[in-house]
């Protein structure tokens, strides 16, 4: 009799089939003109973001009263000193949508990373185990989808308060189903496959399987929710920004820029229309380069 040795516990006699190598997915990707400009759109974001305070010529939230509501530099009386303009009270409209960057991706990375951790776990649990543990996690996200994302965000920041990390974890923890959905979907039909099953075989256990071997093949579903969730995020974000009840007035965020500025649409359209091409570039670049990402990284495409 053949004594099997601890370690060969740990391992399967076969691995599921990947998605393609990663490598293959960023050549596929590439090649698609209009994700490259998107991810070009992003890379700006990102180095605007993370260097704000080297690129923007002024402090945000320095006020000068004399120079308030100045038009854009190529308007009659703009100045080159202030490209984009001055705000209501005279802040630098370009310094503010860069700063405005900051607080977006950070919201909208923190907030989708929250929700794909637990709705990476819930799916995991709720397709593998199955049976009570998948009617009991399934009727919460039925609750949980039961009540607007939005209301339950506004209801939700209303109790706790404002604040940027607030606002993160509610983002969050309302936005795990979507996750939780495709996970699950993904792994009630690779539980049954071979690989899992000569796993079990061999004894490894329930935990070591959904880590090692189920999880790997959920991660392209899951890259292209988490990107799209980003855009979704900073949305909301800008959405509880622009009620009041976002992050605190002074954490420049351009849903705030755009409350700030709808009293001065008529007058001097650039208070609002900047930080709102900021929010929509955005979130339409992250949607191309999610939906780039669904059609590059399905594991069917590349058996096609």
């Amino acid at each position: 009799m053949t004594v099997m040795s601890p370690a060969a516990t740990d391992r399967t006699p076969a691995e599921a089939p990947s998605g393609g190598s990663g490598s293959a997915v960023l050549r596929a990707l590439l090649r698609n003109k209009l994700a490259v400009a998107a991810l070009a759109v992003l890379a700006l974001l990102l180095l605007a973001a993370l260097f704000a305070p080297l690129i923007a010529p002024y402090d945000p939230n320095a006020q000068n009263l004399l120079l308030r509501l100045r038009p854009p530099a190529w308007q009659d009386g703009g100045s080159g000193a202030h490209l984009l303009g001055t705000d209501q009270l005279g802040r630098d409209m370009l310094s503010r949508v860069i700063y405005g960057a900051r607080v977006s991706l950070l919201v909208g990375a923190g907030a989708a990373l929250l929700a794909g951790v637990i709705g990476t776990v819930v799916g995991l649990s709720s397709g593998y185990f199955g049976g009570w543990a998948d009617r009991t996690l399934m009727r919460l996200a039925d609750v949980q989808l039961a009540f607007p994302s939005l209301l339950l965000a506004l209801a939700i920041v209303g109790f706790l308060g404002s604040g940027l990390w607030y606002v993160i974890l509610v983002l969050g923890f309302t936005g795990w189903v979507s996750y939780a959905r495709v996970v699950r979907s993904e792994v009630m039909s690779l539980r049954t496959r071979d690989f899992v099953t000569e796993a079990r075989a061999i004894g490894v256990t329930d935990v070591t399987i959904m880590r090692r071997h189920l999880l790997p093949n959920v991660m392209a579903p899951l890259a292209t929710i988490g990107t799209l969730h980003v855009a979704a995020a900073i949305v909301a974000e800008a959405s509880l920004s622009y009620l009041g009840l976002g992050v605190p007035k002074e954490t420049v965020t351009w849903g705030g820029m755009l409350s700030d500025g709808q009293l001065y649409l008529g007058t001097s359209w650039w208070v609002a229309v900047f930080p709102g091409i900021a929010l929509m570039l955005t979130s339409l670049a992250i949607n191309i380069t999610g939906d780039a990402l669904r059609d590059v990284a399905d594991p069917k495409a590349y058996r096609r």
